[in-house]
């Protein structure tokens, strides 16, 4: 069974930058994009960044583009997520997922999908 462990999250000023790590095991991920998805209490869980499983091409949700980047080391089963200039409206649970871009929505690659880790919390305060 597929697994992910996501890390790298923390209580940050804002404008200041975190480095988020996402580690999956097993194969289940060879070949797929993968993305950040983020929730904050009382929201629906968003799609952050989706990147091609080269690592080429990534896309980002409109409220952080300019300001995170998304990368991945498939040698090492490895995704992470550089965040600078950090907002409040960025304090959320951050999870790590096989995704899809479509029209601009950043979508995990089915609707059902259930192999959630236990995410990483970045929380954005003076």
């Amino acid at each position: 069974q597929v697994q992910v462990l996501e890390s790298g999250g923390g209580l940050v000023q804002p404008g200041g930058s975190l480095r988020l790590s996402c580690t999956a095991s097993g194969s289940g991920f060879d070949g797929y994009a993968m993305g950040w998805f983020r929730q904050a209490p009382g929201n629906e869980r968003e799609g952050v960044s989706c990147t091609t499983w080269s690592g080429d091409t990534s896309w980002y949700v409109d409220s952080v583009k300019g300001r995170f980047s998304s990368s991945r080391d498939n040698a090492k089963n490895m995704l992470f997520l550089q965040m600078n200039s950090l907002k409040f409206e960025d304090t959320a649970m951050y999870y790590c997922a096989p995704c899809v871009a479509v029209g601009g929505a950043i979508l995990t690659v089915r609707s059902d999908y259930d192999s959630w880790g236990q995410g990483t919390q970045v929380t954005v305060a003076t």
